[in-house]
């Protein structure tokens, strides 16, 4: 099932069901417990992210072809950073490009994201999407002069700011995604794809990614997981390629949709 959240014409939030003529049918209850599909047809005023997350967890050097282009070990555990709920964008909102801690060298990042549904810990590899509740898109915009030479070593300063972290156009339940590294994954700049690979390129899995971050820890559901991004970002071209006002980023995975923001300037 593809699940969109979305604000009415009244301004609640509210779930539905997407269906393949591209209605969608009211979602009554807690998406995270009981729920059903009504035949309300849904109102949507305002397509939002899929989950409000209540923490974004994030791997960084998690495609072969990323490292090897970035000139980097490959790791042996998943890295981790994090990113700020404050962080998040809906579909079709703009990245705010920084001023007050202004950046020359923001760059996009296409991701598949995992959204956790059910609370875990010390989950094990093979019952690791047993807790997943769904899957989307991501991109996860990084300030790379932030990231690398103004952080002191952490790169959280340069992923964590407003608009750093797109998020949708939906989820999409397990059901429909027998296997989520086995997909997909384009990122389109203006007209150009830049990103073009598959998630089977991943060198850490979407179940070992979940087991490892589970691991004597308590994740929540509505926690979104970004598994990393492969090859092709703009740090890594000759010249480099950083976002600019009028840009327009597209990241698109199989199964689950596009999702499109344009780029503007922090007022």
């Amino acid at each position: 099932m593809k699940v969109i959240r979305y604000q009415d014409a009244e301004g609640n939030v509210r779930y539905a069901a997407q269906l393949p003529d591209g209605t969608a049918r009211c979602i009554q209850g807690d998406i995270f417990g009981e729920h059903r599909v009504t035949d309300e047809r849904a109102d949507v005023k305002k397509l939002l992210a899929p989950v409000a997350p209540v923490a974004f967890l994030c791997i960084g050097l998690n495609y072969r072809q990323h490292a090897a282009e970035t000139k980097a070990k490959i790791p042996s555990f998943p890295v981790l950073f994090m990113k700020s709920p404050g962080a998040l964008q809906h579909p079709n909102e703009p990245i705010l490009l920084p001023t007050h801690l202004k950046s020359s060298k923001v760059d996009y990042e296409g991701e598949l994201a995992v959204i956790i549904g059910k609370r875990c810990k010390n989950v094990s590899r093979a019952d690791a999407i047993r807790h997943v509740l769904g899957y989307s898109c991501a991109n996860d915009v990084s300030a790379r002069d932030w990231q690398k030479q103004f952080g002191g070593g952490q790169w959280t300063r340069g992923k964590t700011f407003d608009t750093f972290a797109p998020l949708g156009p939906c989820l999409v339940t397990p059901d429909e995604i027998p296997n989520p590294n086995h997909l997909r994954i384009r990122t389109i700049l203006n007209d150009a794809v830049m990103q073009d690979c598959n998630t089977s390129d991943m060198i850490f899995d979407v179940p070992t990614l979940v087991e490892f971050l589970s691991g004597s820890t308590t994740l929540l559901p509505g926690t979104v997981i970004l598994t990393g991004t492969p090859h092709g970002v703009g740090m890594a071209r000759t010249p480099p390629v950083w976002l600019k006002p009028g840009d327009t980023v597209t990241v698109e995975i199989e199964g689950i949709g596009r999702l499109t923001n344009p780029v503007t300037t922090e007022r």
